[in-house]
């Protein structure tokens, strides 16, 4: 199956890249709502799914054993900037359980937020696990990992290493997350390896799209996973500059939207969310791996056809799915926005 347009990237009143993909939108009994392109076709979710990988974290006892704060739960959905304030809070988070970032097993880079990369410069100072993207996730794999220890009698140290590997505990729960809210055989489903190192698995679109419906309702979920994922939600949607950080997109629609979007960004033009309003999740991928340029125009079309919003709610979405582009002298040479077809299949008027 050829996946069809779904964006456009304008310039001199044609089109001069397009930019194809596959969305699915589904409900949390698993009936889609809408498909286009190939939704069975397996992909790896990668950082899209943050929100389900950090379910058994919520449902532990972690929250309440070392008082994890709104900011601190929306750190383990994220994949932050490495701001101050993320890497502070992910430190934070390391030590109510009694750690520090050498238990962090994800690896070290510098931030993504391009001011926090010249402060740091400006000073000396060199990237630690704290400053990478998922350090959040991993701080809550350590404090889930904690618990087991805990509950297993063992010690912490010990019990930790080697916390990213398929077969250890901590992902061991992870994965069991993955496939309740899924509904995937994750023993049948191509595994990779994440950019955190952590087990990546490909899955269909359209059971992506379940997860955040359940994740959206708590539908099909025990009830403890249920009130987790309300928890989660809330959270990012209390803390939303937690969950990515200034100027990013997932930031500013639930700074602006809070608990009727939860979104969340992928590596290779990954994209999902949670409506609970309509009861609906949200599963996106583009063919050409493309995020902060397509998928996020993408994603911001289905919150402004799907969503219940305001009229300057509505203008603020528009400017995320038709963005001018401008060049180094600020002209405006063109514009990336969804396509015709994906506004018409949301239902939407064409601008």
């Amino acid at each position: 199956m050829s996946n069809p347009d779904l964006v456009h990237a304008m310039r001199g009143g044609i089109v001069e890249s397009f930019h194809r993909g596959a969305l699915a939108v589904v409900d949390s009994e698993g009936a889609v709502r809408l498909a286009l392109g190939d939704v069975d076709r397996p992909i790896f979710s990668r950082s899209a799914c943050k929100v389900l990988q950090a379910l058994p974290l919520a449902e532990s006892g972690a929250v309440e054993a070392f008082g994890l704060t709104d900011d601190e739960l929306a750190m383990a959905c994220a994949s932050h900037n490495g701001e101050p304030r993320h890497a502070a809070t992910a430190a934070g988070m390391l030590a109510k359980a009694g750690l520090d970032a050498s238990a962090l097993e994800c690896g070290t880079h510098w931030p993504m937020a391009d001011a926090a990369i010249k402060a740091m410069a400006k000073t000396g100072a060199e990237p630690s696990a704290l400053h990478n993207n998922c350090s959040g996730k991993h701080a809550g794999f350590v404090c889930l990992g904690c618990m087991l220890a805990r509950a297993q009698g063992q010690d912490v140290r010990p019990f930790l290493r080697g916390y990213v590997e398929p077969d250890h505990p901590v992902m061991r729960e992870v994965g069991a997350a993955l496939q309740a809210t899924t509904g995937a055989d994750l023993a049948k489903a191509p595994m990779g390896i994440d950019g955190c190192s952590i087990p990546t698995y490909g899955i269909a679109l359209r059971r992506l799209g379940l997860a955040f419906a359940r994740v959206a309702t708590g539908a099909g979920l025990s009830p403890g996973r249920a009130q987790a994922a309300q928890r989660l939600r809330q959270a990012v949607a209390r803390s939303p500059f937690f969950v990515a950080g200034t100027g990013r997109f997932d930031t500013r629609v639930m700074e602006r939207l809070g608990e009727r979007v939860f979104c969340k960004v992928g590596a290779e033009g990954v994209y999902c969310a949670a409506l609970p309003e309509q009861g609906l999740g949200v599963a996106i991928k583009m063919d050409d791996g493309n995020t902060n340029r397509a998928a996020e125009v993408v994603m911001a079309a289905v919150i402004e056809a799907l969503v219940r919003l305001d009229e300057g709610e509505a203008r603020f979405m528009r400017t995320l799915s038709d963005v001018p582009l401008r060049n180094w002298n600020g002209i405006e040479v063109g514009a990336l926005r969804a396509a015709d077809g994906l506004r018409r299949a949301l239902g939407v008027g064409i601008p």
